[in-house]
């Protein structure tokens, strides 16, 4: 049964856009390089007992890691191995700005497992417990250090499969180092410059906003009364691309697993502890005065939703799933999936997210917005995990005490720093990033350098909203456009299992759920 259908809002659709898309779904997931997901795309070990993937005929090839890059070629001193679908579970990998600089050594992209990679232990919210080593099916992994492993098709089943079906990119990047917090805040502003250096005087963890003001690393926004840990805090005055949404009348949200509850937690499987659903320093639009909603007020109705209200376009996760069913989705939307479910290492994992993907894109392939949204799935960061190609570095950096990635610096040309702000080394790391959508080229792989500001870039052509301003990275973000064929969108079965642009999978096993679907 698909989701019910109710009354249209007051002025769907009245904002004009430059393509068919309508709606945008962006799901924003944590934590993963694009080797650690694809780096054997499309071929995949298909071990007894596990979900098997073959690949249609006619599979273009990726950017992967290939013979001369795999063992035992690879110039690390542990080489990439691969992780069976039973060790889902892993270490949250060491993804610092300045360590993961020394972990690239000058483009040689050789010293992961030296600057990067974990032991046995992961820092959790009660603080460090011990991580739990993956049953070893074959070759042990390095001992106590993971951070060279990738899965395949078998265990990231769906997204393999997505990318059969839809458009993927193998050419990505983070729009600077570092972890969660400066991915979150490219994502909406392309800008992580111009945050308030601490508002916490008993900060006793390491720097989070550099004295520059820059963010390379995770504060918590000041002022979120669901803030968790004794670091350091953070506000901007600045825009972003809410504020741009907000300015042309359309319909939008951030919607976050866990917003309305700060105590809520989950325990994924296999896992022994519960990790809280909501994570404030994952929620970019809470850094911002003019997008805040730092009491976690709910909409004062479904109608409200994407619209001004006491909500401020900042919603639990549940309030999207009641929009979609009452016929209110907005008309740009992005998702955060609770804790346990965002596929970060430590407290989630790859089977985990798969359910939390598959589950939501069903369920928008059931619905009436189908026929005229994208969804974008995105990762906020690589956690650190290896992936063997050098990012192009458009935005140079001389921060001693920050920048790493020739020594002591991440170039030293003025006119390659965007407004001469520090601390914006980039592009970082390698992720995937997948568009699914009735209107995406099928069973393509796109080699266009994109960054995670190229999904901003296309929120602000597609509503024409103008661009942040500011030296924000949008100036530089190549567009999403080539992974699209708007030329009238899919018609009936593609040739490649799909009707009229779904694939419906299994979240368990990440395989198509309909008979005549399989690969």
């Amino acid at each position: 049964m698909g989701i019910g259908v109710g009354n249209a809002s007051p002025g769907e659709h009245s904002v004009p856009t430059t393509t068919p898309i309508k709606h945008l779904v962006v799901i924003y997931q944590e934590n993963v390089s694009f080797d650690h997901y694809f780096g054997t795309y499309p071929q995949a070990a298909n071990p007894s007992g596990e979900p098997r993937f073959t690949a249609a005929s006619g599979t273009p090839s990726a950017n992967g890691l290939g013979t001369a890059l795999n063992a035992p070629n690879n110039p690390n001193s542990q080489q990439p191995f691969r992780l069976d679908r039973s060790q889902a579970i892993t270490c949250d990998q060491d993804h610092n700005y300045k360590d993961e600089q020394q972990a690239f050594d000058h483009g040689l992209m050789d010293k992961f497992p030296e600057y990067v990679g974990r032991g046995t232990t992961t820092p959790g919210p009660g603080g460090a417990t011990a991580c739990p080593t993956p049953p070893s099916p074959g070759t042990p992994p390095p001992p106590g250090n993971t951070v060279m492993g990738y899965y395949d098709g078998n265990t990231v089943t769906a997204l393999w499969n997505y990318a059969q079906h839809y458009a993927m990119s193998d050419n990505s990047y983070s729009t600077t180092f570092g972890p969660s917090t400066p991915g979150a805040l490219n994502l909406v502003s392309g800008q992580t410059h111009g945050f308030s250096p601490d508002l916490n005087p008993n900060k006793t963890t390491g720097t989070a906003v550099s004295p520059s003001g820059t963010v390379i690393g995770d504060p918590q926004p000041a002022g979120d009364k669901c803030d968790t840990r004794d670091t350091s805090t953070s506000v901007s005055s600045g825009k972003n691309i809410g504020d741009l949404l907000n300015a042309k009348g359309v319909t939008w949200g951030w919607f976050q697993g866990g917003f309305a509850n700060c105590t809520a937690s989950h325990t994924a499987p296999g896992h022994t502890a519960p990790q809280v659903d909501y994570i404030p320093h994952h929620e970019p639009f809470q850094y911002y005065q003019s997008t805040q909603n730092l009491q976690h007020l709910p909409p004062t109705s479904v109608d409200k939703i994407g619209y001004p209200d006491q909500a401020n376009h900042q919603y639990d996760l549940t309030n999207w799933q009641d929009a979609l069913k009452a016929g209110n989705m907005p008309s740009v939307s992005f998702l955060k999936a609770p804790g346990y479910q965002d596929g970060h290492a430590g407290y989630s994992d790859p089977l985990s997210e798969q359910t939390f993907l598959v589950n939501t894109i069903n369920t928008l392939q059931k619905s009436q917005y189908w026929k005229d949204t994208a969804v974008v799935v995105a990762y906020d960061d690589s956690d650190g995990w290896y992936d063997h190609q050098m990012s192009p570095i458009v935005n140079q950096s001389q921060d001693t005490a920050n920048d790493a990635l020739r020594g002591t610096d991440c170039g030293t040309n003025a006119n390659a720093t965007l407004g001469g702000y520090q601390d914006r080394c980039g592009y970082g790391p390698r992720q995937p990033l997948l568009v699914i959508s009735p209107f995406a080229k099928t069973n393509f792989v796109d080699h266009t350098i994109t960054d995670q500001t190229s999904i901003l870039r296309f929120v602000e052509d597609n509503w024409q909203t103008g661009k942040i301003g500011n030296f924000s990275f949008d100036t530089k973000a190549n567009s999403l456009n080539a992974m699209f064929s708007f030329g009238g969108g899919r018609q009936g079965d593609d040739g490649h299992g799909t009707s009229g642009g779904t694939l419906l999978l299994d979240p368990t096993t990440g395989q198509p759920a309909q008979k005549g679907h399989e690969n």
